[in-house]
């Protein structure tokens, strides 16, 4: 038994150290740009994680992080939001100056804008179709705040455009999750039928009985599987093929055929880590992201597909080298666009970067 009891300590001690070892610490202070006062009680939180504070009283924060890349959001009521990009380079950060937003500007196109009326009752619906998504996890979601929402139809552009006074309060009964997503703009262009919207979120785990805690880990883990996070992960370990994936791109001469890349290694396409843990890909035409999982049928229903289809297809176009962290995370996001099987998986589906299979 005490044999037994010393492999175990020794055993623990082994695992805590590789834990830590996977760890940092990021932390700063948070003050006004004009006085140079702290601000106390400002919200500061990794984009689409699990992972936010407040500051105290000396507007000073401190976050623990799994090695990997962020987004540092902070936001302060009247004050404009900050976004500061981090990794385990970053522990100490210089003090993030707050500037005060002039609402006087906005207030002005808002009140010049023609702002539906009855938006929601018009256009909340679809609205929330594409925003959260209409997989079988969307139909498990609930807007808890829509009075916060304005919409305004552009009749010369042919666009909606939502906005939110407040951040949106999404309840996902599928994974167990709460989320406070801050929308900073949504747009739908009616000529092409592509959405846009951009924003940042903070993932608040729900608590449960065990079989729903259960439950929601097992549906976790299969959205996880093929998501673009999976994805992200896959290359940036070089086990893309092992985990079920496989890229094309599209050929020169025919805009329907894709060619498979034999080596998506290939320093055409790739570059490997770096002294920033970071690796970067580029492609110059589309590529087709393949994964090797029969898609849902809600989805070949919803895009009128053979009921037969054997695989997941999404189809990326990639404006500018994309790089990628350890933990999923990649920017910059505005130059990866999504059609195809990924483009039906949206807020209703998304996992934070700090979600372990």
């Amino acid at each position: 038994m005490k044999q037994t009891h010393i492999f175990l300590s020794l055993l623990f001690c082994l695992l805590a150290g590789s834990v830590s070892a996977q760890q940092f610490t990021v932390s700063g202070t948070i003050i006004d740009s004009a006085s140079r006062e702290p601000l106390s009680a400002a919200s500061v939180f990794c984009q689409n994680t699990t992972i936010g504070t407040t500051t105290n009283r000396e507007g000073q924060f401190s976050l623990q992080l799994r090695s990997g890349g962020y987004e540092l959001i902070i936001t302060y009521t009247g004050y404009r939001t900050r976004l500061i990009r981090i990794s385990q380079a970053d522990n100490v950060l210089p003090p993030i100056e707050m500037v005060k937003e002039d609402r006087s500007m906005s207030e002005v196109v808002i009140k010049s804008s023609n702002e539906v009326p009855d938006g929601w009752e018009k256009y909340g619906r679809f609205f929330f179709e594409q925003f959260v998504g209409s997989t079988p996890n969307a139909a498990q979601c609930t807007l808890e705040n829509p009075d916060v929402l304005k919409f305004y139809f552009l009749k010369k552009s042919n666009k909606l455009r939502v906005l939110a006074t407040e951040p949106l309060k999404v309840t996902n009964r599928a994974l167990g999750y709460k989320l406070t997503y801050n929308l900073d703009s949504f747009v739908y262009y009616y000529n092409t039928d592509i959405s846009l919207y951009k924003g940042y979120c903070l993932f608040s785990p729900m608590d449960s009985s065990f079989s729903m805690m259960k439950t929601w880990s097992a549906n976790r883990g299969k959205a996880y599987m093929g998501s673009k996070l999976h994805f992200m992960r896959s290359y940036y370990d070089s086990t893309m093929q092992q985990e079920g994936f496989r890229i094309g791109l599209l050929d020169e001469k025919n805009n329907t055929l894709f060619n498979t890349i034999a080596n998506v290694y290939d320093s055409t396409y790739y570059g490997a880590v770096d002294s920033t843990g970071e690796v970067e890909i580029w492609f110059p035409r589309k590529i087709s992201v393949t994964y090797e999982r029969r898609p849902e049928p809600e989805y070949l229903m919803r895009f009128k597909l053979p009921k037969d289809v054997p695989v997941q297809i999404s189809y990326v176009d990639i404006k500018n080298w994309i790089a990628i962290k350890e933990n999923g995370y990649y920017y910059d996001q505005r130059d990866w666009i999504n059609q195809g099987y990924w483009s039906w998986k949206n807020i209703a589906d998304l996992l934070p970067y700090d979600y372990i299979p």
